[in-house]
């Protein structure tokens, strides 16, 4: 048996493994991100909150489209600055849950949610998520609920329907809710100023976002530490652009 020399012995080894290995291929996000740094911050308003209840009387409806005109003045305001077609969402409100809801039956143990086929946004003005509350758990619902309207808009919610079927796991499912609490995160850091609240409020509605986390079983919406984490990000930043949940390493969307 003959033997190569040492250095030719190396050099076919070298090619040999360059073809035998497959080449690296970077990781690509399930769903492109649209809101990109180019379009800025989302520009800080006045949103002064309305009472939730007045002389002993519910007014959480007056509460909410407070709320949504904010909503709808701010990211309306954002859109036209980055070149993009703005909606407002159809907005609708239940004094209490129905059989069906936009043509579906109403969903089980929902608080507000936003009906993606019809382009509205559903707040009923019962349960514990609104009544008697003197936290900003409504007003941070409301934003996030928002954010999936802003995501239908924008494609996200398009391109995460075409991947429904490859996410046994609900990380996408994830992914997709992460992004409407950060951008619920957004808004509020956009309107605090204007809010009267102060950083017991805020650790208040930390608590409060840490406790409809989903720890066990079918997580669709994220641990209660990770929802608060985008929640916060989104605040700190003021910038849709921080929320990009889709190319976030698996470990910060769990």
């Amino acid at each position: 048996m003959q033997f190569l020399p040492f250095r030719r012995a190396l050099a076919l080894v070298s090619i040999l493994a360059a073809v035998c290995v497959p080449a690296q291929v970077a990781h690509a996000a399930p769903v492109t991100n649209p809101f990109t740094k180019k379009a800025g911050k989302l520009r800080d308003t006045a949103c002064p909150e309305t009472a939730i209840t007045y002389g002993g009387i519910p007014r959480t409806r007056q509460y909410l489209a407070a709320v949504v005109k904010c909503l709808d003045k701010s990211w309306a305001a954002y859109f036209g600055r980055a070149g993009w077609a703005f909606g407002k969402p159809v907005v609708r409100y239940y004094e209490d849950p129905e059989s069906t809801v936009c043509g579906v039956p109403w969903p089980e143990q929902a608080a507000a949610f936003y009906c993606m086929e019809r382009g509205t946004l559903v707040f009923p003005l019962t349960g514990r998520w609104i009544e008697n509350r003197t936290d900003l758990y409504p007003f941070k619902v409301a934003a996030h609920e928002y954010g999936h309207h802003l995501q239908s808009r924008l494609g996200v919610w398009r391109q995460y329907k075409a991947r429904i079927r490859t996410d046994r796991r609900g990380e996408l499912k994830r992914r997709f809710e992460l992004q409407a609490d950060c951008l619920s995160g957004v808004f509020l850091g956009s309107v605090w100023g204007s809010l009267r609240r102060g950083a017991d409020d805020w650790a208040a509605l930390l608590d409060a976002t840490r406790a409809s986390g989903d720890e066990d079983g079918y997580r669709s919406h994220g641990k209660g530490a990770t929802r608060v984490y985008w929640l916060q990000r989104g605040y700190r930043a003021v910038s849709p652009s921080a929320c990009d949940t889709w190319s976030a390493p698996a470990a910060k969307v769990s």
